[in-house]
């Protein structure tokens, strides 16, 4: 069993507080998107929009951006996503503020880009973008086509695709994932976009559940990038590009794993609220999903511990990604069961959160991507089979 240090006590105290003022707004969210205006005052959304560190909140830097404590990255923002998926999953990815952008500064961003985005989010409540799925190619790096081409002058012309990206119609900074043309593999780069310049375009696109994060597809029609918007070139070339992406992935995987089993806990929760005689098989039931969810969390803490500890050892990372998205399926399924045939319509929530839970699967690599990377730890004795 793995305990949570006690520097990450307070952390983990104050988003739990937190999360049911999520939970407050999260159906208004689903049925429309826009009502994240609504709620832009909310502690959890002031605290993901970088405008709340609370009154003794031992932080490690002060400076804007520094990111969690304790030189535990990875795992603050393990506890920070189950608590508030846990409030709702929608709200939370819906929010303003750094987000996985700001993972991505974090491994291959210089101080200069950091300053840029960050004193932008320093003004008032700013979304930002992590572009990197493309149409009928999915987020195979190796296939991508979005294409970043020197334009001369110093500077760099972006154009092509990409699709399902949380909240790029409502953003004013998108990290773009493009090839450098003229490259193979090892071109692949990232580069910073200001939404508003010319030839950038972001739809939404209608979905099942997670609507409130308004999955988006961009169009990137001649965007001009600044040379000083690429990621990653005050770096050695052996820290550039794929290695710092998976780095960065790496990194991100448990908070994924994390945000899953904050649904599976709210769907448990309920029903613990809204059954309260359970008996017999239905107990049984019960009892053997919340052995499942704290299973599947000591699993996503040991994941979230191991990155801290070395970014590039992501093996159990996947392996809580795919584990938990199973859960938080299998869990808010069984809670509809506990409710009976009318349940989606009787429990708008609950019938939200398996919408929601299903949405999770394909963040980050759905589970066939997660096993397969799991399997070439295994076979290549990364990851140990015990």
């Amino acid at each position: 069993m793995i305990s949570l240090p006690g520097s990450l006590l307070t952390t983990h105290r104050y988003v739990r507080d937190w999360a049911d003022g999520l939970r407050a707004g999260a159906l208004e969210l689903d049925r429309d998107p826009d009502a994240i205006h609504r709620y832009l005052d909310l502690p959890a959304v002031r605290f993901l929009a970088g405008h709340e560190v609370p009154p003794g909140w031992e932080r490690s830097s002060r400076d804007a951006g520094s990111g969690p404590a304790h030189g535990l990255a990875t795992l603050e923002r393990v506890l920070v996503s189950e608590e508030l998926a846990r409030g709702d999953a929608g709200m939370m990815l819906a929010s303003p503020g750094p987000s996985m952008c700001g993972v991505l500064l974090g491994v291959l961003g210089s101080q200069e880009q950091r300053d840029w985005v960050y004193g932008r989010l320093a003004e008032r409540p700013t979304w930002t973008c992590f572009a990197l799925t493309e149409p009928e190619r999915g987020s195979a790096i190796g296939e991508m086509t979005v294409t970043l081409t020197p334009a001369g002058d110093g500077s760099y012309v972006l154009d092509g695709q990409k699709r399902y990206v949380g909240n790029a119609a409502r953003a004013d900074i998108a990290a773009v994932f493009a090839r450098v043309a003229g490259t193979e593999r090892l071109g692949v780069t990232a580069v910073l976009v200001d939404t508003s310049d010319p030839g950038f375009r972001a739809e939404p696109l209608p979905t099942v559940g997670l609507r409130g994060v308004q999955l988006t597809h961009i169009t990137l029609d001649s965007v001009r990038v600044p040379a000083g918007r690429v990621l990653g070139t005050h770096l050695p070339p052996t820290r550039r590009g794929m290695w710092s992406i998976v780095n960065v992935f790496n990194q991100l995987r448990p908070s994924v794993a994390a945000i899953a089993l904050g649904i599976a806990r709210a769907a448990h929760e309920y029903v613990a609220e809204h059954r309260q005689l359970l008996r017999g098989a239905e107990r049984e039931l019960f009892d053997e999903l919340g052995r499942r969810i704290d299973a599947a969390r000591q699993l996503t803490y040991r994941a979230a511990l191991a990155v801290d500890a070395r970014p590039s050892a992501g093996h159990l990372a996947s392996a809580a990604k795919a584990r938990a998205c199973e859960l938080a399926e299998d869990v808010t399924i069984q809670a509809l069961g506990f409710f009976g045939p009318g349940a989606r319509l009787d429990h708008p929530l609950l019938d939200k959160l398996a919408r929601d839970a299903r949405g999770v699967e394909f963040m980050e690599g759905t589970r066939t991507i997660q096993k397969l990377n799991l399997f070439q730890g295994l076979h290549t004795g990364k990851v140990g089979r015990r």
